[in-house]
C-alpha cells in the first residue's frame, strides 16, 4: 500500500502496544489484595408467580460483574461474603435484591413485568444496545422466529419479518441466491448494492458464487453454509447511526448474524428433527389439446397460409387426441425435505460451551434424482475469571454442501410446448431424436442427461479476548478467519445431444476459493459523571480478503464414466485462473453519551483505506450523529400521560461509502494473446476516480403504551448516493468499452416505515402477542447531467426510479389488421427507442408482514401473512403460434391469432409495452406452525426436560390476480419462486 496506508497500520500498532504496556502495569498493580471478607455458599431456588422454575435466571453480586444462573430446575449457588447483596433478575421480570446476612439457602419469587421487555440487547455490531437507549435504526430477529422454517439460507427465514428489508428468492433450486435490499437500490451497479455480512464479528463477502448450472442466474447463496437452527439473531443496521462505524462496508446496510452460545446453568442436550415435502404451489392454466389446435388453425386461416408439415407440424404431423400436461411433466413432483439438529450445550458461572451439528437434505421437484444435501457444524466456548475481569470468546462454524442438480433442463421450453408435442424420452430412456427431427426441431429436453456437481466447504471462525484494565476500561480484540471453497464439475455426455451431430462427452470445471483475515484491536471506556453517563470505543481494522478462480474444459472422453477426469481427456480447452488481492484498513472511534437517561446523543467516526483505489483517493473520512430524546422520563409529560410507558423523538445524519468494485480497477490491464506469445489490452488506467458516498438522514418517533404491552415504531429516511461509480463509455476508435470513472449521478431512496407488536393478552393460561411492519419506500434517479449523451439514456430517466422500463404507449388493437398498435411519437413511421416514452417502474408500493402468536397452556399457534403492493407483467399471450397459451384468452382483449411476420412484431413490440403491465401484488401465508409441549410431570420419570412436537407450513397460500406462476417474481411470469413446504418434527431436550 501506499504511505498513507502504512502509516494509518502504524497507528493501530501504536495503539495495540499502549493497550499491552497499560495491561501489564494494572496486572502488576492487581496483585496488591483488598483485606480478607468471611465467604459462604449460598444456595436456593428461583421461581415465578405460579410457583415454576425459572432457568437462566441471573444471579449476581451487587456492585460486581460475578454471578451465575439458575439451572434448568431453578436452582443456583454462588460463593458470597455476608454483607453481600444478591441481584437477582431475568427479561419478563422485575429484579429482586436480597441481602446475604449469613443465610445459607435464599429462596426468591420473581414478579411478573412486562415493561422490562423492551429491554433486551441488540446487537449494534460493535457494542450492544437496547431499544430504549438506541438512537439508530435496528432490526432484529431471533431464533424463535426462523429456528423451524425449513430454507437453506437464513436470509430466506426474514421475509415479512423487516421493515426496509427486501428480500425476493433465487427460485425453486435449493442452494440459489436469494436478493436482499436494504432501503433500495443506492447504485448504478448490481455489485454495488451487497449489503455487509457479518457472523459473529467476521465479515463475509455478500457477493454469491459464481456456477455454470442453473443457479447462473442468481449464483450460490455465501450464507448456504449455516445452520438456521444455530442462529440467536439476526439484525439488521440500517440508517447512519447504526451504519457509519462500519464505514464503506456499510452503504448498504449490516446484517449481523450471531449464533448461539451455551448455557451456564448445567449441561444439556437437544435433539430437533423434522421431514416433509415441498412443491410447486401454482401452475399456469394452459390450454387443452382441443382449444389449443382450434386456435392455430384460426391462424392460419388469418394469413392465408396452407400448414404444412414444417410451418404446422403439431396440425399435420402430431397426434390431434394426444395431451400432455407438460407442467407437471417438469416441475409437477414432490420434493422430500428432512433435518436432523444435535446440541450439546452446558456450563457454569464461568466457563459455557455448545457443539453442535445438522444435516439437511432437499430433493427437487424436477424430473431426475437430484439432490442437495448440507452438514454443518458449531462450537463455541465463553470464559471468565473468576474475578470476571478477564473474558474469552470463541466460535467455529463448519459447514459442507453438495448440490446435485440438473445441468440444463430448460424449463421455459417444457413449460409452453404444445399439448399434443410426442414424447421427449423412448421407452428405453434414452431422448427422443427422430419425431422431433421430423418437424425440424431438437428435443427440449437436449442436456436432459447433463449433470452438475457443486461442492462447497465455508469455514468461520473468530475470537474476541478483553479485559477490564479498571472500573469500566476495557481492553479488547476481536480476531477471524474464513474460508469459502467451491468446485463444480458439469458433466456433458454425448447421450444428451442429437447424435447427427456427432457429439462427444465434454465436461467443464469452476473452482474457487474466497479466503479473509481481520483482526479489531478495541479499547473502550465507560463512566458515569453525575447524571451523565458515556460510553466510547476506539478501534482499528486491518483485514484482507484473497479470492482465486480456476476454469477449464475438457472434451472427447473415450467413455462417459471417464468425464471428469482430466487425464482422459484428449483436449483441455478455455483453461482460465486468476487471483485477486483486497486490503482493508481504518480507524474507528465512537462516543455515546446520555443525560439522566433521557437525552442521547451518539458521535461515530471512521477513516478507511482500500486497495480497489488508486494512490489519489484510497482514502475517505466518513462519520454520523445520532440523537434521542426519552421525552417520557419527563415528570410534565408522566403526570399528564401515564398510560404511555415510553416515547422517544431520534433523529441521525451522517455518511457512509462503497468500495464494492473490481480490485485492481485504477490499473492497466493486459490478457495474454491466443496465439503464441503477447499481450493486449483489456481496460485502462484511471488512478483519479474514488469513493461513492451514500449520506443518510433519518427521523424517527418510538411510542410505548400500557406497560410496553404496545410498541409502535414509526421512521421517515431519505438516502442520497452520488459519485457513482460505473464504467464511463468511451468511443470504439480508443479501443475500449469503457473505464472505471464516477459519474455525476445521485440516486436517492426515501420512505416511511412502521412497526407495532402488541401483547393483546397475557395471563396464566393464554398469551396473544401481534407484530406487524410495513415500508412505503420511494427510488428516484435525482440528478444526471448530461444523461441524454450517455449509454445510460436508454436505460434511466431523471426524476425516476432505477428499476424501470421503458415501454411504447399502447393503443389498443388495430381494427384493420387485428394487431397490437402504438404510438409513433415522433411520427416517422417506425418504433425505435424514441418512441418508448412511458415509463414502466417496478420497484414496491409497499410491503411488509403481520405476525401472530398465540399460545395455550402447552400449545401454540404461529403464523405470518407476507403482503406486497407492486406492478408486474405477464406476456403469455401470442395466439396462433406453436406454443400453448393461457386459457381464458379472448379474442376481445388479444390481437387475433397469427403467424405472419408483421403479427410477430407486433407481439415483440407489445412485449416492450405497457400491453402487458398487470398488477403483480399478493398476500401470502408465508409461515404456519402448530406445537405442543408435552407436560413435564409426565417427562421427569424418564429424564426429558422438554418435548415438543410441531407441524409447520412455508407459503401455503397466495392471495393474487397475477396471473404467473409465483407474483413475487411479478416480471417473470414463468419464474418458479417460493415452493410451498409441509413439514412436521419434534425437539427433545434432555
Amino acid at each position: 500500500m501506499e504511505n498513507k496506508y502504512t502509516r494509518l497500520k502504524w497507528v493501530a500498532l501504536i495503539i495495540i502496544a499502549g493497550m499491552l504496556l497499560f495491561l501489564a502495569q494494572v496486572a502488576t498493580a492487581a496483585n496488591l489484595r483488598s483485606p480478607h471478607l468471611l465467604q459462604q455458599e449460598v444456595s436456593g431456588k428461583v421461581i415465578d408467580h405460579n410457583g415454576i422454575a425459572i432457568p437462566g435466571v441471573t444471579v449476581t453480586l451487587k456492585g460486581t460483574s460475578r454471578g451465575t444462573l439458575t439451572n434448568l430446575d431453578g436452582d443456583y449457588s454462588i460463593i458470597a461474603s455476608e454483607n453481600a447483596i444478591l441481584v437477582f433478575s431475568f427479561i419478563g421480570y422485575k429484579s429482586h435484591e436480597e441481602q446475604v446476612s449469613n443465610q445459607a439457602v435464599i429462596n426468591v419469587q420473581l414478579e411478573e413485568d412486562i415493561a422490562t421487555l423492551g429491554e433486551v440487547q441488540i446487537n449494534a455490531g460493535y457494542y450492544n444496545t437496547s431499544r430504549r437507549e438506541s438512537t439508530g435504526n435496528i432490526s432484529r430477529v431471533t431464533a424463535e422466529e426462523i429456528e423451524l422454517q425449513p430454507v437453506v439460507s437464513p436470509l430466506q427465514a426474514l421475509q415479512g419479518r423487516m421493515a426496509g428489508v427486501e428480500i425476493t428468492s433465487g427460485g425453486a433450486n435449493p442452494g440459489a441466491a436469494s436478493t436482499i435490499r436494504i432501503r433500495g437500490i443506492n447504485s448504478l451497479r448490481t455489485e454495488g448494492n451487497y449489503p455487509l455480512y457479518i457472523i459473529d464479528g467476521v465479515p463475509i463477502s455478500a457477493e454469491p458464487v459464481e456456477t455454470n448450472s442453473l443457479l447462473g442466474n442468481s449464483g450460490l447463496d455465501p450464507l448456504n453454509n449455516l445452520n438456521p437452527s444455530n442462529i440467536k439473531s439476526i439484525e439488521v443496521l440500517k440508517d447512519a447511526d447504526a451504519t457509519a462505524i462500519y464505514g464503506s462496508r456499510g452503504a448498504n446496510g449490516v446484517v449481523l448474524i450471531t449464533t448461539k452460545i451455551g448455557a451456564q446453568a448445567g449441561t444439556g442436550l437437544e435433539i430437533r428433527t423434522y421431514t416433509g415435502i415441498s412443491s410447486v404451489p401454482k401452475k399456469l392454466d394452459l390450454l387443452r389439446t382441443a382449444e389449443y389446435l382450434a386456435i392455430r388453425k384460426t391462424a392460419f386461416e388469418n394469413d392465408g397460409v396452407e400448414p404444412t408439415q414444417r410451418n404446422a407440424y403439431d396440425l399435420v404431423l402430431w397426434d390431434p387426441e394426444r395431451y400432455t400436461n407438460w407442467q407437471e411433466y417438469a416441475f409437477g413432483g414432490n420434493a422430500e425435505v428432512t433435518n436432523a439438529n444435535l446440541t450439546f450445550s452446558g456450563g457454569n458461572d464461568k466457563t459455557s460451551f455448545r457443539l453442535g451439528g445438522s444435516w439437511f437434505s432437499q430433493g427437487t421437484v424436477y424430473p431426475g434424482d437430484y439432490q442437495y444435501q448440507k452438514i454443518t457444524g458449531n462450537m463455541s466456548l465463553n470464559h471468565f475469571s473468576e474475578d470476571g475481569k478477564f473474558k474469552i470468546t470463541a466460535s467455529l462454524n463448519y459447514g459442507i454442501d453438495r448440490n446435485e442438480i440438473t445441468g440444463d433442463l430448460k424449463l421455459s421450453r417444457l413449460n409452453l410446448l404444445p399439448p399434443n408435442a410426442p414424447a421427449l424420452l423412448n421407452p428405453n430412456g434414452t431422448l427422443n431424436w427422430s419425431e422431433w427431427a421430423e418437424a425440424g426441431l431438437a428435443n427440449p429436453l437436449e442436456g436432459y442427461f447433463n449433470s452438475n456437481d457443486i461442492g462447497t466447504n465455508n469455514l468461520i471462525t473468530s475470537t474476541s479476548i478483553s479485559y477490564e484494565m479498571l472500573p469500566g476500561f476495557e481492553i479488547k480484540s476481536g480476531f477471524g478467519y474464513t474460508r469459502y471453497d467451491s468446485n463444480e464439475l458439469w458433466r456433458l455426455p454425448s447421450r444428451s445431444y442429437n447424435p447427427a451431430g456427432n457429439p462427444v462427452n465434454r465436461s467443464a470445471h469452476l473452482s474457487s476459493v474466497r479466503k479473509s483475515w481481520i483482526i479489531e484491536p478495541q479499547l473502550s471506556y465507560h463512566t458515569n459523571i453525575g447524571k451523565i453517563e458515556v460510553n466510547s470505543i476506539l478501534g482499528a481494522t486491518f483485514q484482507e480478503n484473497n479470492s482465486s478462480r480456476q476454469s477449464l474444459q475438457g472434451s472427447n472422453y473415450a467413455s462417459e464414466a471417464l468425464i471428469g477426469n482430466l487425464a482422459a481427456a484428449q483436449d483441455i480447452l478455455n483453461a482460465k485462473s486468476s487471483n485477486i488481492q483486497y486490503k482493508y484498513a481504518a480507524v474507528f472511534a465512537r462516543i455515546g453519551m446520555n443525560w439522566d437517561k433521557k437525552y442521547y446523543l451518539n458521535l461515530t467516526g471512521r477513516r478507511d483505506g482500500s486497495s480497489r483505489f488508486g494512490p489519489n483517493n484510497r482514502f475517505a473520512n466518513f462519520g454520523a450523529i445520532g440523537t434521542a430524546w426519552i421525552f417520557s422520563e419527563e415528570d410534565f409529560f408522566n403526570n399528564v400521560f401515564p398510560f404511555i410507558s415510553l416515547g422517544k423523538l431520534r433523529a441521525s445524519y451522517g455518511s457512509t461509502g462503497n468500495d464494492q468494485i473490481g480490485d485492481y480497477g485504477y490499473l492497466d490491464a493486459y490478457e495474454a494473446t491466443r496465439g503464441p506469445g503477447g499481450l493486449y489490452p483489456t481496460s485502462l488506467a484511471n488512478p483519479d476516480y474514488s469513493w461513492e458516498v451514500n449520506k443518510k438522514m433519518e427521523v424517527g418517533l418510538d411510542l410505548a403504551f400500557w406497560k410496553n404491552r404496545m410498541n409502535v415504531g414509526l421512521s421517515w429516511y431519505r438516502n442520497r448516493s452520488s459519485n457513482q461509480l460505473v464504467g464511463y463509455p468511451l468511443p470504439a476508435i480508443t479501443g475500449f468499452g469503457s473505464v472505471q470513472a464516477n459519474l455525476p449521478a445521485t440516486v436517492e431512496n426515501r420512505g416511511f416505515e412502521l412497526e407495532f407488536n402488541s401483547i393483546n393478552f397475557n395471563n396464566k393460561n393464554f398469551r396473544w402477542q401481534t407484530s406487524f411492519n410495513i415500508s412505503l419506500p420511494e427510488n428516484e434517479l435525482l440528478s444526471y447531467p448530461g444523461i441524454e449523451q450517455s449509454s445510460y439514456a436508454n436505460t434511466y430517466r431523471e426524476g425516476e426510479p432505477l428499476n424501470i422500463s421503458l415501454n411504447y404507449d399502447y393503443t389498443g388493437i388495430d381494427s384493420e389488421t387485428g394487431y397490437y398498435s402504438f404510438t409513433d411519437v415522433n411520427g416517422d413511421d417506425r418504433l425505435d427507442f424514441q418512441d418508448r416514452t412511458i415509463v414502466e417502474d417496478r420497484t414496491r408500493e409497499f410491503f411488509g408482514g403481520l405476525n401472530n402468536n398465540f399460545s395455550y397452556r402447552g400449545f401454540s399457534l404461529q403464523f405470518l401473512w407476507e403482503f406486497v403492493k407492486q406492478n408486474g407483467k405477464l406476456i403469455y399471450y401470442n395466439a396462433g403460434r406453436a406454443q400453448n397459451i393461457l386459457s381464458n384468452y379472448s379474442s376481445d382483449d388479444y390481437q387475433t391469432p397469427t403467424q405472419s411476420y408483421q403479427g410477430n412484431l407486433a407481439f415483440s413490440n407489445a412485449i416492450n409495452s405497457s400491453r402487458f403491465i398487470e398488477d403483480g401484488s399478493f398476500v401470502r401465508l408465508k409461515t404456519l406452525t402448530v406445537s405442543y409441549d408435552i407436560p413435564g410431570k409426565f417427562l421427569q420419570t424418564i429424564g426429558i426436560q422438554k418435548f415438543n412436537m410441531f407441524l409447520h407450513g412455508q407459503n401455503l397460500w397466495t392471495i393474487t390476480s397475477y396471473g404467473g406462476m409465483d407474483p413475487e417474481n411479478s416480471y417473470d411470469g414463468n419464474f418458479i419462486g417460493n415452493l410451498r413446504t409441509v413439514t412436521a418434527g419434534a425437539q427433545i431436550n434432555f
